[in-house]
């Protein structure tokens, strides 16, 4: 059972060395999406989310939308447990798998092999996980013999489908996606298109950030608007969606 529950959760980020006064924190405050503030002490403090409330369970398929800026990535970001709350309380049941940065740990000077260890790793696979999962790894990003060349050797296409390959061979509980449809060359387009399928099958939650309307209409029950770093609406795609596009 997968669970996820935030109850006026705030995530802030402090700024120093700025002048709350001055030029920069209007800049501060159009580049960042959320609120730009003044703490007790003087500080200016970014208000990327603020009181943050919502329940998710078994089954649910959440898309999650809003104009850049919105929060998207931050609240992506705190469910991955890479950002803490700063106020407010949030729990989690089952294991959580961002999908946020496929290439992330992806070294250009280690062959292919040695990456399908180290994104493994940093994955939460175990070491016998991943030498259970490296030939079904390998065989799916059909790199054949590159798999034991560097990485710097690939083409951009090729290292995004070895780190595609890896990334979804995980077993979620809570999957939570940043744009990561539509990665690789267009031959290998179909082919991941149904790996994530299968994965979304598998996951008992799943969170998507994506500006594709099709997408949420075709992998999500639910839709999350984000605007300025609140939940503006929570529930139908439709109703989100025509939120969301002002109809």
């Amino acid at each position: 059972m997968a669970k996820i529950d935030l109850q006026q959760v705030v995530v802030s980020f402090p700024v120093y060395n700025i002048n709350a006064r001055s030029l920069k924190k209007q800049f501060l405050r159009a580049a960042t999406g959320g609120t730009v503030v003044e703490d007790a002490n003087q500080h200016v403090v970014v208000n990327a989310l603020k009181n943050i409330s919502f329940s998710l369970q078994d089954g649910d398929r959440v898309g999650l939308i809003g104009h850049n800026g919105s929060g998207k990535s931050t609240l992506l970001r705190l469910l991955a447990q890479i950002y803490e709350p700063t106020h407010g309380r949030m729990l989690t049941q089952g294991r959580v798998s961002p999908m946020l940065d496929i290439m992330h740990g992806i070294e250009a000077e280690f062959t292919g092999m040695e990456n399908i260890v180290m994104r493994g790793t940093i994955l939460g696979l175990t070491r016998e996980q991943i030498k259970e999962k490296t030939a079904s790894i390998a065989e799916f990003s059909g790199l054949g013999d590159y798999l034991s060349m560097p990485l710097r050797t690939y083409s951009s296409g090729m290292m995004v489908r070895l780190a595609f390959a890896i990334s979804t061979s995980i077993e979620p509980d809570i999957l939570l996606i940043d744009e990561v449809f539509g990665a690789g060359d267009a031959g290998f387009m179909e082919k991941a298109r149904q790996k994530m399928i299968s994965l979304l099958e598998q996951s008992n939650i799943v969170v998507m950030a994506t500006h594709s309307d099709e997408l949420i209409h075709e992998f999500c029950n639910k839709a999350l608007l984000l605007e300025n770093g609140q939940v503006k609406y929570l529930g139908s795609v439709e109703k989100a969606l025509a939120i969301y596009h002002g109809h």
